[in-house]
Order: structure tokens, then C-alpha cells, then sequence
């Protein structure tokens, strides 16, 4: 029985199973709003990871990624959309923070946290990922070195690689 009430405490605030992306309008970074329904990947699979500019493990998640992420899109046709949730204060950093770095991802702020909240993300960073068919398929948060070779693992399963 403890066994079962654990699984229980243990499991996603997501259930996977049944698991889409929410629909809630976010902005590009060029002032635009996108619904988050519209995103897809032409069935390929789409890695959504949350992050601000004042969290360092996100910084250095998004960075490790960025070093492989053009093998991983040539391999699998992976696309990473990187959700900013820096609130008003701290929004206007997001821009050229991104434009100095060698990242390759699309972009969307959540200054609000809608997005964040109706996804249950309380810790970031917090990196989904979604298959072809739009179903989060995978979730973890925190940011360990080497975590983005399990993430990998995880896109090219959802890739059927």
C-alpha cells in the first residue's frame, strides 16, 4: 500500500496520458501574439522549456541544448520553443539577453504566468516535451548537466528514432 500512495505523491502534476498544451496567448519577442494551440511541428516532436533570464540552471540548460540542437533537428525535426516567464520587470532583459546568446529557438513571454500556471510549472526550469500528434509525452524541471542527453533519448522515442 505505501508503494501505491507514494506513485501517487510522486506523480506529474500533468497527467501525460491525457496531456495537450494548454490553449493561452503569449507574445513573440517582436511584440506579436500567438495562441499556444497553434503550435506544431509538421508531426515532429517540440520541446517547451521554461525559463527566465535571472534563473542560471535555465541558462545553462538552454545553453547545453544549443550546442547539440542543430543535430538534434537534422536527426528528429525537433523545434524548442523557450518560454520566457520574466514578469514586467524583468521582460525587457529577455530580448537582448537572447540576441547575445547562440540560440536558434523560437520564443514566446509569459509575463503574466498564464501559460506557467495553466501548465502547472512552479520550478523552472521546467522542459516539456510534446510528440507529433500535440501530447506531452515527457516532463522534468531542474537543470543537472547531462540532462539534455535524457531529454534527447526522450525526443528521438517521440520521433519513433
Amino acid at each position: 500500500m505505501r508503494t501505491f500512495l507514494l506513485a501517487i505523491a510522486l506523480a506529474p502534476a500533468i497527467s501525460i496520458a491525457q496531456s495537450r498544451i494548454p490553449s493561452v496567448t503569449l507574445q513573440t519577442m517582436d511584440g506579436k501574439k500567438v495562441d499556444t494551440k497553434s503550435w506544431s511541428n509538421g508531426g515532429n516532436p517540440m520541446i517547451i522549456n521554461f525559463w527566465a533570464t535571472w534563473c542560471a540552471p535555465c541558462k545553462r540548460e538552454l545553453t547545453a541544448i544549443a550546442e547539440k540542437y542543430e543535430t538534434w533537428q537534422k536527426e528528429t525535426g525537433v523545434k524548442l520553443i523557450a518560454v520566457s516567464i520574466d514578469d514586467a520587470r524583468s521582460m525587457a532583459r529577455v530580448a537582448p539577453y537572447v540576441n547575445g546568446q547562440d540560440w536558434d529557438y523560437e520564443f514566446a513571454l509569459d509575463p503574466n504566468g498564464d501559460l506557467k500556471r495553466a501548465m502547472n510549472v512552479n520550478n523552472i526550469p521546467h522542459t516539456f516535451l510534446v510528440n507529433g500528434k500535440g501530447e506531452i509525452v515527457y516532463q522534468h524541471n531542474n537543470y543537472e548537466p547531462g540532462d539534455e542527453n535524457e531529454l534527447y533519448q526522450k525526443v528521438k522515442e517521440a520521433a519513433g528514432k
